[in-house]
């Protein structure tokens, strides 16, 4: 395709220590090293999970503090995303097949993801190795078929929900407001459907929805401003709550999850990429800055503006299709949660329960990660997903209590792997359907987050990190 003419970019004047001090990256890595130092401190101090030291409270309310905020975008987020990404594909030829090819390669992607998860899982046998003084916990969420397809119906038009808890011994009771994320993506659908269907009527709505869209992503960009801090956080508190001994307990099923999502992510998405003569590199150092980010906020809606943005701008996926197919993703597109995860995990819990699998098993495992990754409505955890997986195949619930101890400290390289896939899919798409731009996609970093700042007048240049997005 043609590319259009990009404006000459300034020099950067930028000393190397100041580079590597202002770098996102860098700003991430010591945020990590910093929170494990601060956690391991905390810990020799006397804090545990059940008793806190002010070191360990400070560090888990900047954690939490963090997630929050971006909790808090979730919604309007994925309503303006959604409905936005469905009225760009009237600009967009062929937009049925663009539509068909995202969906089908999600598919084929998380085929693979899951035969992998199943594959170590019998090879590693995590289930039989698992400590013996393992505990359960309380499992927060049960999924099963039957409530995921109840909860699609929205019981509002904004899918909020109202959970009451039990107070204090007084007999007084708490409720809190919170949001059903599947409701209010058909919600989205169902509005920017119409919205098509309406025609000329509907441009006012639809171009207030993409004003919105931009507030809202001004909004996020300001949060990833902070993620070092957030990180700093997260990582310090996890240290706390978890320390060494339960990740130790459940040794052989972490090592399994993240050589799946290592072998995804550095075998199976780089193969893929050249198969479509692309070059590998410019494909990690084009994703890599979204990747940080999910690693560390844990949530691919919340990654969602950065993933967006590095696909249309790293990776040359015209921004009609991009703005389609990255929401889409974000909601749909999990090989970490919803494949490599629920695999490997199902399997761990017939191991440990002594419970033999049948072949039928294996593949209701398949088809589960393969059409349900819906559940796991783009936002931290996969325990729905994979409390789904367990239902289906009969298998006790009590294992997802087992899990979730490490759960957060997997749910970091899930993540990361999701939202790499979540923009590795669009740019196939678009290199086999001839729109993809090849020159963009190639064109040096130099030293920026993205390869071209003088393309897109709405981005936030000022906002975004400053980060040398060198190759992995």
């Amino acid at each position: 395709m043609t590319t259009t003419a990009r404006a000459q970019k300034a020099p950067d004047t930028r000393g190397p220590v100041r580079k590597l001090l202002t770098s996102f990256g860098f700003q991430i890595i010591a945020a990590l090293v910093l929170g494990i130092v601060a956690g391991l401190v905390a810990r020799n101090l006397g804090a545990t999970a059940d008793a806190p030291n002010g070191l360990s409270a400070t560090l888990d309310t900047i954690g939490n503090s963090y997630v929050t905020l971006l909790r808090a975008a979730v919604i309007p987020l994925i309503f303006t995303a959604i409905v936005a990404s469905i009225s760009n594909l009237r600009r967009v030829q062929n937009a049925a097949r663009l539509a068909g090819q995202t969906l089908l390669w999600f598919a084929y992607t998380a085929f693979i993801a899951v035969v992998i998860g199943i594959g170590l899982g019998l090879i590693i046998q995590p289930g039989s190795r698992a400590g013996e003084g393992l505990q359960e916990g309380d499992p927060y969420t049960v999924g099963t078929w039957w409530n995921f397809l109840t909860g699609l119906i929205p019981q509002n038009f904004l899918g909020l929900t109202v959970n009451t808890y039990p107070g204090a011994a007084d007999g007084t009771f708490t409720s809190s407001v919170g949001f059903n994320v599947l409701q209010v993506i058909v919600v989205a659908v169902a509005v920017g459907i119409a919205a098509l269907k309406a025609g000329k009527k509907a441009e006012p709505f639809l171009a207030f929805t993409e004003s919105l869209l931009k507030v809202i992503q001004r909004v996020l960009w300001w949060i990833i401003r902070i993620a070092p801090l957030g990180t700093f956080g997260l990582i310090g508190a996890a240290v706390v709550k978890y320390g060494w001994e339960k990740l130790a307990s459940l040794g052989w099923f972490a090592i399994a999850i993240y050589i799946g999502l290592a072998l995804v992510l550095f075998v199976v998405y780089p193969i893929l990429v050249k198969s479509h003569g692309l070059s590998i590199k410019q494909y990690f150092s084009g994703v890599w800055p979204a990747v940080q980010l999910a690693f560390v906020s844990r949530s691919s809606i919340g990654t969602l503006p950065l993933t967006e943005r590095v696909t249309e701008r790293n990776l040359g996926v015209p921004r009609s299709y991009a703005s389609f197919a990255v929401p889409l993703g974000a909601t749909t597109k999990m090989d970490g949660c919803a494949a490599i995860y629920p695999a490997i995990a199902a399997i761990f819990v017939a191991q440990f329960f002594g419970i033999q699998l049948e072949w039928w098993q294996y593949i209701m495992i398949v088809v589960v990660s393969v059409v349900g990754s819906a559940a796991t409505a783009g936002t931290t955890g996969a325990i729905v997903m994979l409390t789904l997986t367990l239902s289906t195949l009969g298998l006790p619930l009590a294992g997802v209590g087992l899990l979730i101890a490490i759960d957060p400290i997997l749910d970091m390289g899930r993540t990361a792997v999701n939202v790499a896939g979540q923009a590795l899919v669009p740019t196939i798409v678009a290199k086999r359907e001839g729109i993809l731009d090849e020159e963009l996609y190639n064109a040096p970093r130099e030293g920026l987050p993205f390869a071209d700042d003088s393309s897109d007048e709405d981005a936030p240049e000022a906002d975004a990190p400053k980060e040398p997005v060198a190759a992995s």
